[in-house]
């Protein structure tokens, strides 16, 4: 009888992951979905920064994401550098449904580009998704074709749509800006999963060996769900802990 050969395990590496963007975008929301693919309503504002970890398994390797998930409101805004500071990636999250919330996605981005990693992997989302018209991702407005993503707003208001920003807004600000471009949902899950992964794939390889996991110190990390512990950022040996969620 032949002799099986068990497959090598994959390799795996350790990329820092922040997300960014006004208060009330949904940021917690889009982690939570992505780590214990749940949705809380009326989520309480995410107190300085959140971390979490979460795996994600493409073909060839296992991406860890290692995630900070940062507080939106102005008076935390001078703590970011803290947490993207040494990130590969980021998370810059607007509402769909609320137009000064690309304004300050914008800001983000404009920050990260000046002030982050060089090459560090930009995606521009705009969430809440369930509350416009495009809730199926077949529908060509989330994938970005032109046919459908130029609806006024005026009518879309008419049928019963928030949105404010239209896809192809943001799909042209995106390519102006070479980041990654999505519309999501956290609430029904539409394109979150797609996000993170589009990410770990566009990740090098090079610079996710060079990965050293969550290098931030400082501020209050509050719990998202069953995938945290609540834990002080700077404890008396300088411990950084979570629980890692299940593999995406």
């Amino acid at each position: 009888m032949a002799e099986t050969t068990a497959a090598p395990p994959k390799p795996s590496s350790s990329v820092k992951l922040v997300l960014l963007g006004e208060a009330a975008v949904g940021k917690s929301s889009l982690v939570l979905r992505f780590v214990n693919n749940d949705f809380q309503e009326n989520k309480e504002p995410t107190i300085g920064a959140a971390f979490l970890t979460q795996k994600c398994n493409l073909p060839h390797r296992t991406i860890k994401f290692e995630i900070w998930d940062t507080a939106g409101q102005e008076r935390f805004a001078s703590l970011a550098p803290m947490y993207y500071r040494n990130a590969q990636s980021a998370l810059v999250v607007y509402d769909l449904t609320k137009p000064t919330s690309l304004v300050k996605a914008r800001h983000w981005v404009a920050e990260l580009q000046r002030q982050a990693s060089p090459g560090i992997v930009i995606a521009l989302v705009g969430n809440k998704l369930d509350l416009t018209n495009e809730q199926s991702t077949e529908d060509p407005a989330i994938h970005g074709d032109d046919e459908g993503s130029t609806t006024e707003t005026a009518e879309a208001e008419s049928d019963g749509d928030a949105r404010k920003i239209s896809t192809k807004e943001g799909r042209e600000y995106a390519e102006e800006e070479g980041l990654l471009f999505f519309e999501t949902s956290a609430k029904s899950g539409v394109n979150v999963q797609e996000v993170f992964t589009a990410i770990a794939n566009a990740i090098p390889e090079t610079q996710m060996k060079g990965a050293r996991g969550a290098g931030a110190a400082g501020g209050t990390q509050t719990a998202l769900g069953a995938g945290t512990e609540r834990v002080n950022l700077t404890g008396p040996r300088g411990e950084v802990g979570a629980k890692e969620g299940c593999a995406c």
